[in-house]
């Protein structure tokens, strides 16, 4: 299940690549710039189809995608009766349009994945809970050892309870969470109850008596109190809850907040915990490469947690992916498409400053030769940290707490 979820992860990222492109080319098109070839991957073609004037494909290495337009910069060479068409030759804002449409969709994707997880889904809840383990004997204190003072044997392992058996009712009442699972057995010191758990999806009934000991207050554990106790450790579950259409909706902006502001603190608060990757104490909330999302989709879609919860998991990874996709593009910093963006809202300002001092000549472009140390520069500094945040994730994986 672990390389399902790994794959699933990489076909999501591949289908997102595609909505990306998509976006350039569906804007561009409506334009009527000219676009030739609309790829997925790179490298050597594995396969391609010519439809009208632009070339499909897909090619050898699935790391991205690709729209070639013609005309990008005034660097290119454009053929004769294409001039009018190139992506240079357009209106300010029709180029912006295009440039932005691809980090745009990632936010459609986004949105559109949240909406899905809420209405379709709902929210993750706390379920009945398991039992994780069983003592041999019960005492008042932390001490739960069978030589501590006044040590009993344990009412769980006596009546047959097991590590893994799922509580469905005390008493026939239903347990809602672990909490009303304490509450109950506390309640019942010295009282013979009837426990129903799951067992291998069996029912199985068993009868117990909690033996009465001395333990903190659940609501002021300054304070002791005589509650019932039966030798067992709870294990929380989670489950999905669906939800009205007005729950959902709140649902969703929720999360989008949710993911908004992490996109936020990573991009600010986080960025020290990049030299600290290959520590011993890496932040599991910090950044996290394709490799480490990967590997931890595979988690996900292999953890014992319901269907419903890790489908859940999983599309927020996924969305919460999207958006900081879409995010990182928007940066000013060539070659990104908010590189691209800046370089446009640079030239019409600063041409809205000259004509109003008189200039009434052409538009004056950026020199975009110019910027190409720059743009070479952040190219290797992307490399570097791609490279150095995947060596992490290889080595020193933030894996999912058990």
């Amino acid at each position: 299940m672990a390389l399902a979820g790994i794959l699933a992860f990489i076909v999501a990222l591949l289908v997102s690549v595609m909505i990306h492109e998509a976006g350039h080319f569906l804007t561009a098109r409506h334009y009527g710039m000219k676009a030739t070839q609309f790829f997925v991957g790179f490298g050597p073609t594995l396969w391609s189809r010519r439809h009208g004037e632009t070339e499909y494909g897909v090619k050898a290495i699935p790391a991205g995608g690709f729209v070639k337009i013609v005309g990008m910069t005034p660097l290119e060479e454009v053929d004769p009766g294409d001039e009018e068409r190139a992506f240079y030759k357009q209106p300010a804002g029709r180029r912006t349009v295009v440039l932005a449409a691809g980090s745009f969709m990632h936010f459609v994707i986004a949105l559109v994945l949240v909406l899905i997880s809420s209405f379709a889904l709902g929210k993750v809840v706390e379920g009945t809970p398991a039992l994780a383990a069983t003592t041999a004997c019960v005492s008042s204190g932390t001490n739960q050892s069978c030589s501590a003072p006044g040590a009993v044997p344990s009412p769980a392992k006596a009546a047959g309870v097991r590590p893994g058996d799922v509580v469905v009712a005390i008493n026939g009442k239903p347990v809602k969470d672990s909490r009303d699972f304490v509450t109950a057995v506390r309640g019942s010191a010295g009282v013979p109850v009837a426990l129903t758990v799951l067992r291998d999806g069996v029912r199985t009934n068993l009868t117990l008596t909690p033996a009465a000991v001395e333990r903190p207050s659940l609501t002021d554990p300054k304070k002791t109190e005589r509650v019932g106790a039966i030798g067992v450790s709870v294990q929380a579950r989670y489950v999905t809850e669906r939800q009205g259409p007005v729950d959902a909706l709140k649902s969703t902006g929720t999360t989008m907040g949710l993911i908004v502001k992490g996109i936020g603190v990573t991009l600010t608060d986080k960025l020290g915990t990049i030299t600290s990757l290959y520590s011993n104490n890496r932040d599991p909330n910090g950044f996290v490469g394709v490799v480490g999302a990967s590997r931890i989709s595979g988690e996900v879609l292999a953890s014992q947690e319901t269907f419903g919860v890790k489908l859940l998991t999983f599309l927020g990874i996924i969305a919460g992916l999207n958006f900081f996709v879409g995010v990182f593009n928007l940066l000013p910093l060539l070659p990104l498409d908010g590189g691209h963006i800046a370089v446009l809202a640079f030239e019409q300002a600063r041409d809205r400053i000259r004509r109003l001092f008189g200039y009434r000549g052409p538009l004056r472009r950026v020199d975009l030769t110019k910027l190409m140390p720059l743009t070479y520069a952040v190219v290797l500094l992307f490399i570097g940290l791609t490279v150095w945040i995947m060596g992490a994730d290889i080595v020193n994986p933030v894996r999912l707490p058990q």
